[in-house]
C-alpha cells in the first residue's frame, strides 16, 4: 500500500467528538484506542511517528545499544 493512500484512508476514518471536559475527553479517546485492533494502532502510531520524524528516523534502539 502506498504511503499516501495509506494516510488518506486514516483521514477519511476521522471522528469527531465535543467533550464537556478534560475527564470525558479522555473517556472517550480511551473508549476510541480499546475498539480498534492491535493492526490499527500500529499501522496509526507508524503514520504519527512517520509525520513527526520524517521517514528516515532513527532506531531508539540503537542509541541504547550504544550506551
Amino acid at each position: 500500500m502506498r504511503d499516501d493512500k495509506r494516510s488518506n484512508s486514516l483521514r477519511e476514518n476521522r471522528i469527531v467528538n465535543v467533550a464537556n471536559g478534560f475527564r470525558e475527553a479522555r473517556e472517550w479517546e480511551i473508549q476510541q484506542e480499546l475498539s480498534m485492533t492491535a493492526s490499527q494502532r500500529q499501522r496509526v502510531a507508524k503514520a504519527l511517528k512517520e509525520r513527526f520524524y520524517g521517514k528516515n528516523a532513527p532506531d531508539v534502539r540503537e542509541a541504547q545499544q550504544k550506551r
